[in-house]
């Protein structure tokens, strides 16, 4: 029997469709259009929106403490426990902690927070005076206008940009009724999620499979592996090291006597979740107390900040984080000014993981187009699926 000869490309495919160049504008055109369709009939995905509102809150908060207690839950199951009584211990753990900080830590924190507020104005106060004074030098006063007109811009550009961002926040969230009732909705069903979550989780991807193609399956179940694997490792780290970074910044506030030190460190771990950023933001509040505290004061904080960053950097980091992501600190930084200027505080804190997924997605597909290509011969195949550009 004769073998089947495959027809010769014709002059059309060899001149355009066999080209890298204009397969990358095709597919480029084609994303623009789809952008440019789904922004003309974006009314019709509205109800799915507002569905998607009202369940995320707790959807985000169930998965981001699934992650983070999924590991100890499996723990004490080989230690002998069933998974229910592992999950009910746990729960008894985090309830008394939760009643240790309303009864112990919440009213340190208020008052903290109280004695800042009263005190802000005189705060605020001394440092315009300081600055003054500053700018009296011989060496700065020919230059005292200039600096002081910067100045001027750059505290009414920070107080228009807060004064934006809380009315961005605010109407992005909804009005007040809405807060309360998505703050609602987490507290009364997140717990509910949570349980389910860490009782059936690991019967979740066997669940998805089901309904996958058998030709699809295995491919689309190694990149949700992928997805899991790398967000879930993000979130722990992530989580493990804002604590540490509190602990440490509390411990160098009080060695040092700095003001508020423990509302100072909690603030710290909470703004570590912002990578790279975080640590910088949250020493903005301790630099302007020790302003006000005097020189001393100022060198002091400033050994604080250089010893954590020294720790967080050479140990807790790279112990617990490693290189997870596998994610160009710029590329990072790109992401959180996106995601933030788009989804506000939401998209800063799960900018990155979010990214870290649609990464494997696109690495995945771009893997899968090259091994079917003939754009690419053998050795490019080789080269860019072992190791897919970022």
């Amino acid at each position: 029997m004769e073998k089947f000869k495959r027809p010769s490309p014709s002059w059309f495919w060899k001149l355009f469709l066999n080209s890298k160049t204009v397969t990358g504008l095709i597919i480029l055109i084609l994303v623009l259009l789809a952008i440019f369709l789904f922004n003309k009939v974006s009314y019709l995905f509205t109800p799915i929106f507002q569905f998607i509102g009202i369940i995320g809150a707790p959807l985000v908060f169930a998965g981001i403490l699934y992650y983070l207690l999924e590991p100890v839950v499996s723990f004490l199951e080989k230690k002998g426990l069933s998974r229910v009584w592992s999950i009910s211990l746990i729960f008894v753990a985090i309830v008394a902690l939760l009643v240790w900080g309303i009864v112990i830590l919440f009213p340190m924190l208020q008052e903290q927070i109280i004695s800042f507020s009263n005190n802000w104005p005189d705060y605020w106060e001394t440092i315009q005076n300081k600055g003054s004074d500053i700018l009296k030098h011989p060496l700065l006063a020919q230059y005292a206008d200039q600096i002081e007109k910067v100045s001027k811009n750059f505290f009414d550009s920070f107080g228009s940009m807060i004064q934006k961002f809380s009315k961005n926040t605010v109407s992005g969230i909804g009005s007040l009724i809405g807060v309360m009732t998505t703050i609602f909705l987490t507290i009364a069903t997140g717990p509910i999620i949570l349980f389910y979550l860490l009782k059936d989780g690991k019967q979740l991807s066997l669940y998805i499979e089901k309904f996958l193609p058998s030709k699809s399956k295995k491919p689309i179940m190694q990149v949700l592996t992928d997805i899991n694997e790398k967000v879930s490792s993000y979130i722990r780290g992530q989580l493990v090291v804002a604590f540490v970074v509190a602990i440490l910044f509390m411990i160098g506030f009080k060695i040092v006597g700095l003001e508020y030190g423990v509302t100072l460190g909690i603030l710290a771990g909470f703004m570590n979740l912002i990578p790279y950023l975080g640590s910088f933001l949250a020493m903005i509040p301790a630099i302007i107390l020790a302003i006000v505290a005097g020189p001393m004061m100022i060198v002091k904080v400033l050994i604080v900040f250089s010893v954590e960053q020294f720790i967080e950097g050479r140990f807790v980091s790279p112990l617990i984080l490693g290189n997870q992501l596998e994610i160009h600190p710029i590329t990072i930084i790109f992401v959180l000014l996106t995601s933030g200027k788009v989804f506000g505080v939401a998209g800063v804190i799960l900018g990155v993981p979010g990214y870290a997924a649609i990464k494997v997605i696109v690495t995945h597909a771009f893997s899968w187009y090259i091994a079917h290509s003939r754009l690419y011969d053998v050795e490019d195949k080789e080269r860019l699926i072992k190791k897919p550009e970022a």
